[in-house]
C-alpha cells in the first residue's frame, strides 16, 4: 500500500529483457533505506519487488503482466522514474491510497501551462475505468497522487503545481506520452459491489 507522493525520483541504468519477462535496474538514494531484497518499492506507480539491492540503487524483475499493464518496459536507460516506499502503520497519509496495482497505459494528449501550473489531459485506455473516476475524486497517475480536475469522454484532466512538476517526472510530460493510471480503489469496490447487487 502507498500513498502517491513520491519520494524521489530514482534513474534507470538497465532494462534488459529474456522472452515475457525483463530485469529493471534503477539508481536510487533517499528510498535505499529500509528496502532491502524482497521489499516492495512502487516505480512509476507499478508496486515492485526489489530482487537485488546494491550501495547505489535497485534491481526489479518485470513478468509478463506488469510489461503489459505498465510503461515499465518502455523505459530507457538514463529516464527518471518516480520513487515510494510502501506507507508504515502509524505513517501520514499524505495523498491518497494507492494499490501499486496499474489499471492500464493513458496517453497524454495535451499539456496546458496556466501561469505555474500545468493543465494535463490524459486519455484512458479503456471505457471501463470512466465510472472509477468522479470530479475531485482522486488518481494516481505515474505513481503521484492528484485530483481529478475535469471529466471528458474517454479523458480525465489533472492540475500539476510547481512543486510536482520539478519534485516527480510529470512535469517532463507531453503530448503522445504514456503514463501508468491507477483509479481510486474505494470506487473500484463500489462499483463492483454495486454490479454484484445488478446496480447499473
Amino acid at each position: 500500500m502507498f500513498t502517491g507522493i513520491v519520494e524521489e525520483m530514482g534513474t534507470v541504468v538497465a532494462l534488459a529483457r529474456s522472452g515475457q519477462a525483463a530485469r529493471l535496474g534503477v539508481r536510487a538514494e533517499a528510498t535505499l533505506e529500509g528496502s532491502d531484497r524482497g521489499a516492495s518499492l512502487a516505480v512509476n506507480g507499478a508496486c515492485l519487488t526489489v530482487v537485488e539491492r546494491s550501495a547505489d540503487g535497485f534491481v526489479f524483475e518485470l513478468g509478463p503482466e506488469t510489461l503489459a499493464r505498465t510503461t515499465l518496459g518502455r523505459l530507457q536507460p538514463g529516464e527518471p522514474v518516480n520513487l515510494e516506499r510502501p506507507l508504515r502503520f502509524g505513517g501520514a497519509l499524505g495523498g491518497h491510497l494507492v494499490l501499486g496495482h496499474v489499471d492500464g497505459v493513458g496517453a497524454v494528449e495535451e499539456v496546458t501551462r496556466v501561469e505555474s501550473t500545468t493543465r494535463v489531459r490524459i486519455a484512458l485506455p479503456s471505457r471501463e475505468l470512466e465510472p472509477l473516476l468522479i470530479p475531485q475524486g482522486s488518481v494516481a497517475v505515474d505513481g503521484v497522487s492528484l485530483t481529478v480536475a475535469a471529466l471528458g469522454d474517454m479523458s480525465f484532466e489533472v492540475m500539476l503545481i510547481p512543486y510536482t512538476l520539478t519534485a516527480t517526472t510529470l512535469g517532463r510530460l507531453r503530448p503522445g506520452q504514456p503514463t501508468n493510471v491507477e483509479t481510486d480503489v474505494i470506487g473500484k469496490y463500489l462499483v463492483r459491489s454495486l454490479a454484484q447487487k445488478g446496480v447499473t
